[in-house]
């Protein structure tokens, strides 16, 4: 664009305006901070930018055009002049009854896709009337103990004309499996079932701690549903490698990208170890990023996703499919950004950082709730919430044109170092021997956690301004409305799931869970045994017994 005269005019230039125009008003009047940072202080933010910050940026190399290798500026030719992004919203909560219910309700609001949430005992594969279930069934999303409350779920609901993601890790098997048999049984071709699962338990070692197997089995119920799903459910994703949880826990956005490519790595490699070919399952490969407050960091950050999984898949792994070396992504809105104090302002918070997705290209989008920061969003709040990308997809002008801040001295600039802090930090994780020795040794941890420290002491010491939190305050907050969870609506569900277990056929179920134990003791693929248990309605928690009990559960601070 600009040759090395010209080059080193605009550097000359610069220094001018700067020893002239810039130091007798910092002098004089002096400037907000010391030193700019981004959102999380992973890089230092000049005070202006020019082409000389980005002259060694190569197009055809670095950025290419979307839809063409390194996917820098997307991985869909049209971006969302042709399909806008699939518009979810995080829902489920109490019963399958009312998460139907809620479900209706969103698609009725032009809602694109559905994104389900799981209550904890789900997430940790208990059954509702479980001891270690009590006071928690249907508060953090949908109960769901057998294939009955799933068809209760989808009842009305044609599976080939929605795309479904479940955030699920540990159990992930079966639930999917349960949403094979609620398509089966409504008649729908297992090739046309859309939808994500979460299913990385990488992260949940590391930031979310919703495991139940030690990492070896885990990895070996994850390569058999990749092996599966490629034969049987070729357009669902078979994992959502997440990094909205590494930074949830506090990380960089650095940190984030690095330690989530780190554990797709790991996946590929242990896929790639059990036998299956790269081109083979690295196409149902997808990820999961958080989308947070600085909007320039954002967008740089999912667009150097792009370009280093692509690299990555290119030149490790040799993939030749050009869906293998794509990355397609989904974002949420931040939760950690939400807070208690004048909720309304978070409304502003969520439609910045969907702004921010937008802009980088993200292929599926959930925003989040302004009253989630006290409980599970209202009917009100997830109809504003969904508003916002209707909003923002047809008033904003935001996605009338591929990858719009391309070419940005600045994004470009923020773009290649974000991309090397986080080659950085994975060069670091290989010389540990990868992400599950680096896991094992805590040094993934201990980086998040300085960096979460870090903020939180910013934000007490004033030096971070939260609105509403540590400034500009008010004295009395309006009583909110919010959703609740009854004991009356936990009865309820275990109430349905003691019918359940009355009304089938026992000696069936029984004979489908020790068939998956004989499976799980050899090395037949397990998720063909998992659609028959659930299909004989075993229940999660019975499912995941047989697992426990012959695979073993995780310890925190044991070897992994």
């Amino acid at each position: 664009m600009f040759d090395s005269d010209e080059l080193e005019e605009i550097r000359e230039g610069k220094e001018e305006w700067e020893r002239e125009q810039v130091e007798p008003v910092v002098e004089r009047f002096g400037e907000r901070k010391e030193t700019f940072t981004t959102d999380t202080g992973g890089q230092e933010v000049d005070r202006l930018y020019t082409p000389a910050d980005v002259e060694d940026v190569e197009y055809q190399e670095d950025l290419g055009f979307p839809g063409e290798e390194p996917y820098t500026r997307g991985v869909y030719s049209t971006g969302y002049r042709g399909r806008l992004w699939t518009m979810r919203q995080y829902a489920g909560f109490s019963t399958p009854e009312d998460t139907n219910e809620r479900y209706h309700y969103l698609l009725d609001q032009g809602q694109t896709g559905l994104s389900m949430a799981f209550d904890l005992p789900t997430q940790m594969g208990y059954d509702s009337d479980a001891d270690m279930s009590a006071g928690e069934v249907g508060r953090a999303g949908v109960a769901i103990d057998s294939l009955e409350d799933m068809e209760t779920v989808f009842d009305g609901i044609p599976l080939d004309e929605v795309s479904t993601s479940m955030t699920i890790n540990a159990p992930a098997s079966v639930l999917l499996a349960m949403y094979i048999a609620v398509g089966d049984r409504q008649g729908v071709d297992r090739e046309e079932l859309r939808g994500t699962i979460q299913n990385d338990l990488l992260k949940e070692y590391i930031a979310r701690n919703t495991y139940i197997y030690p990492p070896e089995p885990s990895m070996r119920i994850i390569t058999d549903i990749f092996e599966f799903c490629a034969e049987e459910t070729p357009k669902f994703n078979t994992i959502s490698i997440s990094g909205y949880h590494i930074r949830e826990a506090g990380s960089t956005a650095a940190q984030e990208l690095a330690f989530t490519l780190g554990n797709g790595i790991e996946y590929v490699e242990a896929a790639i170890d059990a036998g299956l070919d790269v081109d083979d399952f690295a196409p149902q490969l997808s990820f999961f990023f958080n989308g947070h407050n600085n909007i320039f960091e954002e967008v740089a950050k999912f667009r150097a996703a792009r370009r280093m999984w692509h690299d990555i898949m290119d030149e490790r792994f040799d993939a030749d499919d050009p869906k293998s070396k794509q990355l397609k992504f989904h974002t949420q809105t931040a939760g950690s950004t939400l807070t208690a104090q004048q909720i309304e302002n978070n409304v502003v918070r969520v439609a910045y950082q969907a702004l921010a997705a937008v802009l980088g290209g993200t292929q599926s989008l959930h925003t989040n709730g302004k009253d989630e920061a006290l409980a599970l969003p209202t009917e009100e709040s997830v109809r504003t919430a969904l508003r916002t990308q209707q909003i923002l997809a047809h008033e904003s002008g935001a996605a009338d044109t591929i990858d719009p801040l391309a070419g940005s001295y600045y994004v470009e600039s923020l773009t290649d170092e974000v991309e090397q802090e986080a080659y950085d930090l994975l060069e670091q994780v290989d010389e540990k021997g990868g992400m599950l020795e680096a896991v094992e040794q805590q040094w993934v941890q201990r980086q998040i956690q300085d960096t979460a420290f870090d903020r939180q002491r910013e934000i007490e010491e004033r030096e971070r301004i939260i609105v509403g939190v540590n400034e500009f305050e008010v004295d009395e907050e309006p009583e909110m409305d919010i959703e609740e969870v009854t004991e009356e609506d936990e009865q309820r569900q275990i109430d349905r799931l003691e019918s359940v277990r009355a009304d089938r056929d026992s000696e069936e179920a029984e004979a489908k869970l020790e068939a998956l134990r004989e499976a799980a003791r050899g090395d037949d693929n397990l998720m063909p045994h998992i659609v028959d248990a659930v299909k004989a309605y075993a229940t999660v928690g019975e499912i995941c017994n047989v697992l426990r009990e012959e695979f073993g559960e995780y310890q925190p601070g044991s070897a992994i």
